[in-house]
């Protein structure tokens, strides 16, 4: 029984946190399990790791290190995957803690919280740039590689009394990292990303870090967070200046830095603000913001405004998946088992990236096509040699069957535009 171990915790806890867990999948960590291989034994499984968690004596293991290639060929990216048991573990904690400190988080705090996404912070950001002239688009160097731990184990002893759920987010912010070849990394700071508990505790120290001290410094100036992903809204380049040099100044006292490599302040040009500044762009969450030509609804005229678009990283992104596809190499494939194999992949970008300014999707969309048409001269011996004629049986497809790809329903036809 729960209650005679030294932490009570919920058996129906652990077993909600498993379900959480193989929704999300994920790799497998140090020990090369899969979901798949913890799901043999699943009922011992999750029984040892509620006893030893309610016990006390459950260690994390070592997190998988593993280095993503940042684009552009700017370094790379580190994240740590967690074992499967330790997974479910994190999420036990994350259940117990996050309906505690999400009630009190800021309101322009949108990553990783129920009920936020990265849409509503595109759009929030895009209607304060329509009302206030500049931007600091902020970057924080190697963001969830140095947070403090003693920082962040305070925060969380100030929200819960639970004893286990200090120890246990102890453990982890100190369990090594291993590298591919088996070497461990010590660690005295940072919690890596990929697991189940950091997003939460980068949240949880932003709240103190960033968004209280701003609403109590400068009540004023709106912001939009996501974890580490930061821009601010000013009235002058002299504030933003000003916020920033205080922003900087008040990271470096929670043991952070801005990088002022790459951040900028930026002018909102458009029809009506039309001042000599060279920084009038920034990318947010895969969305560039910059001065595009739009059409007003009401009357059809053309204007200049300051619009988000998926961003040319972005767009680099999307054009390297469907190169990586290898459509063309499809032959023995019918359309509707290509548009099966692709849709659910275009379809999100389409949910995401063709919210705004749907146009600059399409132009990357477009490359579905031209894969289509090599299929198509590799699959019927009259069409090759003969890209004109693919491109004409593919039109007519598109006319029979305008839905068959999600892309094509979105606008990036054969033959449109």
């Amino acid at each position: 029984m729960s209650e005679s171990k030294p932490f009570a915790i919920s058996k129906k806890v652990v077993y909600e946190a498993y379900l959480k867990v193989k929704a999300n999948k994920g790799a497998p960590g140090v020990d090369g399990e899969l979901i798949e291989e913890f799901e043999r034994d699943l009922e011992g499984n999750l029984y040892k790791l509620w006893n030893r968690m309610s016990s006390g004596s459950y260690f994390p293991p070592p997190v998988r290190m593993v280095e993503i290639p940042k684009p552009g060929g700017r370094g790379v990216r580190i994240l740590g995957v967690p074992t499967v048991a330790d997974r479910i573990a994190q999420t036990v904690v994350k259940m117990y803690l996050e309906p505690v400190v999400e009630p009190i988080f800021h309101e322009d705090s949108y990553g990783y919280r129920p009920g936020r996404s990265a849409l509503e912070a595109v759009g929030a950001c895009r209607e304060r740039c329509w009302k206030t002239d500049w931007v600091i688009d902020l970057d924080i160097r190697a963001f969830f590689d140095t947070l403090d731990h003693e920082l962040v184990m305070r925060a969380v002893r100030h929200h819960t009394d639970l004893k286990w759920v200090h120890l246990y987010v102890e453990r982890w912010l100190k369990a090594p990292l291993q590298r591919e070849d088996g070497s461990l990394v010590a660690r005295d700071q940072g919690s890596p990303q990929g697991s189940a508990i950091s997003p939460l505790l980068a949240n949880l120290f932003m709240h103190y870090a960033f968004d209280t001290w701003m609403q109590r410094e400068f009540p004023a100036v709106r912001f939009e967070r996501y974890c580490d992903d930061v821009v601010v809204h000013c009235v002058s380049e002299r504030q933003a200046r000003y916020v920033l040099a205080a922003i900087t100044k008040r990271l470096a006292e929670v043991k952070l830095e801005v990088n002022l490599e790459k951040t900028r302040i930026v002018y909102c040009r458009d029809g009506n603000r039309r001042g000599p500044h060279r920084e009038v762009r920034f990318d947010f969450l895969g969305f560039t913001f910059r001065p595009r030509s739009a059409r007003r609804g009401q009357d059809g005229k053309c204007f200049l405004g300051y619009l988000p678009a998926v961003s040319d990283e972005a767009a680099k992104g999307i054009r390297r998946e469907i190169r990586d596809w290898k459509l063309q190499l499809h032959s023995g494939s019918s359309l509707e088992e290509l548009a099966r194999k692709v849709n659910q992949v275009t379809r999100g970008w389409i949910g995401y990236y063709g919210r705004y300014y749907p146009s600059r999707l399409v132009r990357a969309l477009r490359w579905i096509n031209d894969y289509l048409v090599c299929w198509a001269q590799r699959k019927y011996k009259r069409l090759r040699r003969r890209p004109a004629r693919a491109w004409k049986l593919l039109a007519t497809v598109v006319g029979r069957e305008p839905g068959l790809f999600a892309h094509w329903a979105f606008g990036a036809r054969i033959g449109a535009g």
